[in-house]
């Protein structure tokens, strides 16, 4: 993760290797996956997938460095980084998109500002009315 992070509570949350979580993950803060996610995971700041991690859902955040496996729609405002061992199955809606060769993609990708903020937008909506997973909070 990066060291100069640009969330508000300077929190990163991880799911480690051997955990698997299901259900919707909410997050204010930075957030890293080496276990495996079944739902759809929204945060305001930046998602790692790890070499091992695999999301079976949407992502919808600021930032992504991807090294796993998604399995869904990923909707970044920023950049998205896929990584060598990266592997997206779905649709991709970002800003900016860096790939490194190796790294595997099978479905659309749209390339524009206002696409991604709007889906994004859109889901953090949707998403107020459901429970909370997990929800990140700066512990002092």
């Amino acid at each position: 993760m990066a060291k100069n992070n640009e969330t508000e509570n300077n929190v990163i949350n991880l799911i480690g290797v051997g955990t698997e979580i299901i259900g919707d993950v909410n997050s204010n803060g930075d957030i890293r996956i080496d276990g495996v996610l079944t739902g759809n995971l929204y945060t305001k700041g930046k998602v790692v997938i790890g070499e091992s991690g695999k999301v079976k859902g949407e992502v919808n955040c600021k930032n992504s460095d991807v090294e796993g496996l998604i399995e869904g729609k990923i909707n970044v405002l920023e950049l998205l980084a896929l990584k060598r061992s990266a592997r997206i199955i779905g649709d991709i809606n970002t800003s900016r998109l860096a790939i490194e060769p190796g790294s595997k993609f099978t479905g659309n990708c749209n390339m524009s500002d206002n696409a991604s903020s709007k889906e994004i937008k859109k889901e953090s909506k949707l998403n107020q009315d459901n429970p909370v997973l997990i929800e990140s909070q700066a512990v002092k």
